[in-house]
Formats: C-alpha cells, structure tokens, sequence
C-alpha cells in the first residue's frame, strides 16, 4: 500500500477484493476475512483494536486505510419508533436513511444514490434528479452507522434498498454492497433478509437474475397499463409493463418465493376498481404478491391519498380475482420518512433527471 495515495476505503471492497489487494502487498489472503468479522460483525473501525492481525498488518492499515461511515448529521424519530437518519457524505452531500423497528424484525431502509433519476410523480426523492451515485462503501457504511445508533451491531436484522434511489440505476456497486451484507464473514445477512425495490429495468433486472446473490425483487409497477404508468413513471415510455412481466417470469426464484409488486395507490387515478382487475390479469401465471401502499401525501406532490374505503376496496377486488395482496402500514409520515417522503432539502439537481426515460 502507497502511503502517499489516497486512503484505501475498506467498506468499498468485497471480501474477493480485499483478499487481493491484501495478496498484492504480500499479505495473506484469509485476513480478509478476519478484517470483515472486526468492522462488519463486531463494528470494530480502528486497525489497532484488530488483535488477531499481525502487527505489521494493523499499523499499514492504520497507516493507509480507513473505514469511513457517513456522519450523523440529524435523527429524527417518529411517535410510532421509526427513525430518519440524515448522514453526511465526504463530499458533503447528504442522503437519508431509516430505521424501522418491530416490522416484526428490525429493518433499516437504506439509500444507493443521492437524488434519484426516475422522477417518479408522487415521490419526493425523484423531485431531487439525480444528484450523484453512491459508491458501496456508502451503501454499506449506512448500515454500519445504524446499526451503531441503534446498538444492532452483531444482531439480527433485515435490509431494503427503498431508500433514495434507483438501486439497479447504480447496478455495480449496489451489487458490492450486496455481496458484503450477505458475506459469511461479514454481516451475514441471507438473502431473504435483503429486499431490493426497482421501477422496473428489464436489461438490469435480467442481469440480476444471473447473479449468485439473489436478494428479494420488489417491483414498483403502480398502473395497470403503459399509458398511466408513463404519466406517473417516466422511464415506462422506454420500458413497457409486457416487458417487465416478461423478464419478472424467467427470474430464478427460490421455493416458496414470490416478486412482489408495489402499487402506490393514488386518489382517482389508479385505485378503480377495472384497474385491480387489469392488475390481477397482469399478474396471472406469475408466482407474485401485491403490496399496496396507500400514498403518503407531502407538500409539492400532487396526488391525494384514497380512503380507506377504496383502498379496502382495489384490495379485495384483487383477491378475489387471484392475487395475493398487502396494504403496507405508513410508517414515520410524521418525520417524512415513509415511503416516497425521502428528500433532502437544497440538493442540486443534475442532467441525469432530464436523461432518465433514455437509460
């Protein structure tokens, strides 16, 4: 390791790729793994504290390596248990966080970009654009920065990429940061425990597929046909609803497995009842779920979100058709830290918004 580069980050690296960086610099390759089990078991940063690294290991790491979490910058905490973390990057930006207890297990939202460029209608992240990605170690130093705050550091809990951004816009490194969560030296956390949400990439969600990781797929479909969708989600004028469905059905899904599709449910524009039956014939053949998310209304957002009786309504409508259905229980709306409240005041935006539908 060169002293006058800069600072290796750890958190950047899967194990595979610490294990060679390490071999590179003639030191063997299973203290990688020893390396993971310090910061992401026992969330242990300093080198020095690593006992049973050799000596000369923990003074060049201390020498020319760090394990950067993002700084706490507020935390806010809803009457319900959630919390909002806003964090602050090197580089000052900022994203958000969140901390949801009792779902029954413990989950932490987490966020793989800064803005988001899918400029989805009723979501407060996509009114940022796209301000910049988020590299793995950002990703992942999210979820060791809660699990400090939160005093979860060694204990179970589940992740879901719902945060701000596209997790598939930012593909190489939100694959990074899934190799860490689930390494066995590291967090540990199986598949199952990790959700990633997507609008609906067919080329990325195809890749995906490929993958040896495979986390929960969550798909934000949110219409029954393209000409909705593509006035509430832009990238569906490239993107059609057949081709979604298309590469949903060749994913390799483990047994007792389904995709579950989101639906924010909007006043008067998606929550009829024709639109539950369309939905449900959409999905027919397909091993999936629906998860129907009433829509958490905010300040610049210019939806309204349906009664409780026409959400109970498009829900039944759906069984009865065949489909298995939730309504996901808002929570944090107090602090704007539900589903599409994430935003960070003041970000500039970027060309990358007005470039979304081209991807």
């Amino acid at each position: 390791m060169n002293a006058a580069a800069r600072p290796l980050q750890l958190l950047d690296l899967d194990r595979r790729s610490l294990e060679g960086a390490l071999a590179a610099r003639g030191y063997q390759r299973f203290h990688a793994g020893q390396i993971f089990q310090w910061v992401y078991r026992r969330a242990v940063t300093d080198p020095a504290a690593m006992t049973d690294l050799p000596r000369e290991l923990r003074q060049t790491l201390a020498a020319e390596a760090v394990v950067a979490l993002p700084a706490l910058a507020s935390r806010d905490i809803s009457v319900d248990g959630t919390e909002k973390f806003l964090f602050e990057l090197d580089d000052r930006r900022r994203i958000e966080s969140v901390f949801i207890p009792d779902t029954p297990a413990m989950t932490f939202c987490i966020s793989t970009q800064v803005g988001c460029a899918m400029a989805c209608a009723f979501c407060l992240t996509g009114r940022m654009g796209l301000v910049r990605q988020l590299t793995a170690g950002e990703i992942v130093g999210q979820v060791l920065a809660l699990a400090r705050h939160v005093d979860l550091a060694g204990k179970p809990f589940n992740v879901v990429f719902m945060g701000m951004g596209e997790p598939l816009h930012n593909y190489d490194e939100t694959m990074t940061a899934l190799r860490i969560l689930t390494d066995a030296h590291g967090f540990a956390i199986g598949p199952r425990r990790i959700t990633l949400s997507t609008v609906g990439l067919p080329p990325a969600i195809e890749r995906l597929g490929r993958e040896p990781i495979m986390p929960n797929i969550a798909v934000s479909l949110h219409a029954p046909t393209d000409a909705l969708r593509a006035e509430l989600v832009p990238i569906a004028r490239k993107y059609g609803i057949a081709d979604i469905i298309a590469v949903c059905k060749r994913l390799p899904l483990r047994k007792r497995s389904r995709i579950t599709f989101e639906y924010v449910l909007l006043a008067g524009v998606n929550d009829r009842l024709q639109d539950a039956r369309r939905l449900a014939r959409l999905l027919g053949g397909l091993k999936s779920k629906v998860n129907l998310i009433p829509l958490n209304e905010a300040p610049g957002i210019p939806f309204r979100r349906p009664s409780d009786e026409a959400i109970d309504a498009f829900a039944r409508t759906l069984a009865d058709h065949g489909a298995v259905v939730s309504v996901r229980k808002s929570r944090g709306r107090d602090i704007r830290a539900a589903c599409g409240q994430l935003i960070v005041e003041g970000s500039r935006k970027s060309a990358a918004q007005r470039l979304a539908v081209r991807m």
